[in-house]
């Protein structure tokens, strides 16, 4: 699967507190999720285990937003949410 991760869907993602391989992770092995319109959706929970914030969190949830154009995944943005979860990926 070609990934193509948009750089500004990379800045914010970066300071909503997801990497890049968290990113392809999700996009590669995720949860698929629902999204608006013609978007595609994937989640992944990731070990965190770190304080952010001034707040300590057990784990964190990726969720990736895309559109698949001409056989390559373009991002369209990234959402983290910091909490516990059972894991679904």
């Amino acid at each position: 699967m070609n990934i193509q991760i948009d750089p500004h869907t990379l800045n914010r993602a970066l300071e909503r507190g997801a990497i890049e391989e968290e990113i392809r992770e999700t996009l590669e092995k995720g949860v698929s999720i629902s999204a608006k319109g013609d978007r595609l959706g994937k989640s992944s929970v990731f070990e965190f285990q770190t304080v952010r914030n001034g707040k300590f969190y057990e784990q964190k949830r990726v969720e990736v937003i895309y559109v698949i154009e001409n056989e390559t995944v373009i991002t369209v943005t990234v959402y983290v949410f910091f909490g516990r979860w059972e894991t679904i990926s």
